[in-house]
């Protein structure tokens, strides 16, 4: 008989958010699972780690049947702590989210939720990063449930490859519009940053970050396209950031 796989969670939200408890309730049938996840938001964390202070980390009885841990650390610390420290070994599986905010474009380079899947992928571990497109802390995430189970549903029949993780994002759609899943490149856009300034009850200025996201070219084979269309996206994500295609043009300069 063989062994269920060993299914290692973690987020960017936070230990206590909504999205986590979905994901951990949501993978629980298809094997053992083990949590590690911050003890508070880290969103926006992108693939930073703790060198400048302790890293803490303490059992939590939040999932009552599942063992849990939170830690003062960021989503890759989170990974890095549960192979090394808590597990002593490398899951079977890696799942990050379920993240309140879309990760499709550029974002997925800000994004504590994909980075601690893009970590797994450094480990070779079969990472995937779950991301609704919704902030709201009570989104519903009936649909964006049923599109996880058919992921990793997937994810354990095939072979998965080797350094890549998956990046999924799930429209804030009910649960019966969704029109299925798509394999997909990640659309050319950028937040276009603006920052608000205010001041503190002492008279100091601060700065807000806000922002609009723009499509650079709206192309009909994106995650963009796709979410606005109502489909579930898959981009393969890589951690290997050369740009082979100008290697060549680059060895001519003089």
């Amino acid at each position: 008989m063989m062994s269920k796989p060993l299914i290692l969670v973690t987020n960017d939200d936070g230990i206590s958010a909504k999205g986590i408890e979905v994901l951990i309730r949501t993978v629980q049938k298809f094997g053992d699972v083990v949590v590690v996840a911050p003890d508070k938001a880290q969103s926006g964390m992108g693939h930073a780690i703790t060198v400048n202070h302790p890293l803490r980390i303490s059992r939590s009885k939040l999932f009552n049947d599942i063992e849990a841990y939170s830690t003062n650390g960021t989503p890759v610390d989170c990974v890095k702590l549960g192979i090394y420290e808590v597990l002593n070994k490398k899951p079977d599986l890696l799942v990050s989210g379920i993240n309140h905010g879309a990760n499709f474009s550029t974002n997925v380079l800000y994004s504590g939720t994909m980075s601690a899947a893009v970590e797994g992928a450094m480990e070779n571990i079969p990472s995937i990063g779950f991301s609704l497109c919704d902030f709201s802390a009570d989104a519903d995430f009936s649909g964006a449930q049923q599109i996880v189970e058919e992921v990793i549903q997937l994810s354990l029949r095939n072979p998965f490859p080797k350094h890549v993780c998956l990046n999924v994002n799930i429209p804030s759609i009910p649960k019966e519009e969704l029109k299925g899943i798509q394999f997909c490149k990640q659309a050319a856009a950028f937040w276009d940053d603006r920052f608000e300034r205010r001041q503190d009850p002492f008279g100091h200025d601060y700065y807000w970050m806000t922002g609009n996201f723009r499509e650079i070219a709206v192309e009909k084979d994106t995650d963009l396209f796709f979410i606005k269309s109502g489909y579930a996206t898959i981009v393969p994500t890589q951690f290997d950031m050369t740009a082979h295609t100008v290697i060549n043009d680059l060895k001519n300069w003089k």
